[in-house]
């Protein structure tokens, strides 16, 4: 009698297809093609986690300089403001108070302004 692998490979196929579930034609279903689009679904995941920071931050700076040029400030200025005022927010807090609460943002950029001039 021939040894077969059956209750392992057919754990490893199934896990493989469990991952491949909602992919269309045969990517779902045929274990070769699914196999090739979940690997390549995991690397593009794996790489689109860190861009994904990148992506965010670029954002963020977008935002933060549209804001301070309505306060006649440039984005690389106010950074440098805040940092000799000593205000330690990071640019995504910056960013959602320059939405949510621009009364406070303005505040800040007044900070960060002062800081400047002194």
């Amino acid at each position: 009698m021939r040894v077969t692998a059956r209750p392992a490979s057919r754990k490893r196929r199934r896990r493989i297809l469990k991952l491949a579930k909602g992919y269309v034609g045969g990517r779902h279903r045929l274990i070769r093609t699914a196999t090739e689009a979940v690997m390549r679904a995991q690397t593009y995941a794996y790489r689109h986690r860190r861009l994904k920071k990148r992506d965010f931050r670029r954002l963020w700076i977008t935002r933060l300089s549209a804001a301070a040029g309505l306060h006649g400030l440039q984005y690389s200025r106010l950074i440098n403001g805040l940092k000799k005022a000593g205000i330690l927010l990071d640019r995504k807090q910056l960013s959602e108070l320059a939405i949510h609460d621009p009364n406070a943002f303005a505040g800040i950029v007044d900070k960060a302004k002062a800081a400047l001039s002194a």
